[in-house]
């Protein structure tokens, strides 16, 4: 039997449309899911939708289930929850997490879809993908009781990484934005938020995840003596200077990358891929993550809704994709 869905492409530079598709019939160890909810991870996602993934970066950049070739026509994306509609028993009706772009339907291992635990709303766990990746930050940073800590850029990675800090025990959280309505996020978040030139120095740690190079001049002086930056920001095809002159020698500092790609050295040996994606869904039972869900669309509508995204005529966090209307019993979805 061959089931039909509809995919979301992206058709070429700042143009998307949506395609229909087939699936296959489930194996015995895969799963039919059908989607509920997906979401635009706004930096990586409108760096592709505009050209900008660097041709070194091609094979890096692949997301799990990709369809085509960088830089375009490409089916990209890897924030997925749905309902098992087919499989084993023990995962048939469940909610579940998936590294899988945009699209109604989807057939895939079923070792590639994580549970959602039941206090997680499904809407919410949209969001696990962004939350592991702070947590593998976290796990490289290492911050320690009493640290000083300072997260410049205040979209969906930097403030996952501040809602977590704000679970360390004596810890200064400052969240440092241009944007003065990101206020209401850190509050939402319980934590305080500053411009970035009211921000307060001597950092023990300060997590840059801004994508701009005054974020991340700005995280360097902020620390203290022997302070690091952990950098999470994804810069693309763009340059960018960083002032290793003035104090960079003399407080000896440290700017280090952390990517989700590989799980932190700091937990390698001890926890898997999985390990890291089940422990992102568990901390999203804390509802102060709902701050972070600033919009929504329909699925029909992405062909029109990312080219604004990319163009930041939305200031949305996580902007959230629903699929309540049944877009796969329509004759024409929306294009571009």
């Amino acid at each position: 039997m061959t089931h039909s869905a509809w995919a979301f492409w992206f058709k070429s530079a700042g143009e998307g449309e949506i395609r229909p598709t087939k699936l296959p019939d489930p194996g015995p160890d895969e799963v039919l899911v059908r989607t509920l909810f997906s979401a635009v991870s706004r930096g990586t996602e409108t760096l592709v939708f505009r050209g900008g993934v660097p041709v070194s970066q091609y094979s890096l950049m692949r997301a799990p289930f990709q369809e085509g070739d960088f830089p375009a026509p490409v089916k990209y994306g890897y924030l997925n929850v749905g309902e098992v509609e087919r499989g084993p028993a023990d995962l048939l009706g469940r909610t579940v997490f998936c590294l899988y772009p945009h699209q109604t339907r989807y057939v895939v291992p079923a070792g590639a879809v994580t549970v959602v635990p039941d206090r997680v709303p499904a809407a919410r766990a949209v969001l696990a993908g962004t939350v592991e990746t702070a947590v593998n930050a976290l796990w490289d940073a290492a911050p320690l009781i009493g640290d000083r800590v300072a997260v410049i850029g205040a979209g969906m990675v930097g403030c996952s990484v501040a809602a977590l800090l704000a679970r360390f025990p004596g810890v200064r959280v400052q969240l440092v934005d241009v944007d003065p309505a990101r206020a209401a996020v850190a509050r939402g978040l319980g934590v305080d938020f500053a411009s970035p030139e009211e921000a307060e120095d001597g950092c023990d740690l300060v997590v840059h995840a801004s994508a701009t190079e005054a974020g991340l001049t700005r995280a360097l002086e902020l620390l203290a003596p022997e302070g690091e930056v952990i950098e999470l920001s994804w810069y693309g095809d763009r340059r960018v200077s960083v002032p290793l002159g003035e104090f960079f020698h003399s407080r000896r500092l440290t700017v280090r990358a952390s990517q989700v790609g590989m799980v932190s050295p700091a937990r390698r040996s001890r926890r898997t891929f999985a390990d890291r994606l089940a422990l992102a869904l568990d901390l999203l039972a804390d509802p102060a993550f709902d701050a972070l869900i600033t919009g929504e669309s329909r699925f029909e509508d992405l062909p029109s809704v990312l080219p604004r995204l990319a163009a930041g005529e939305m200031g949305a966090l996580c902007h959230r994709i629903a699929y309540r209307d049944a877009v796969i019993d329509q004759e024409s979805p929306g294009r571009s």
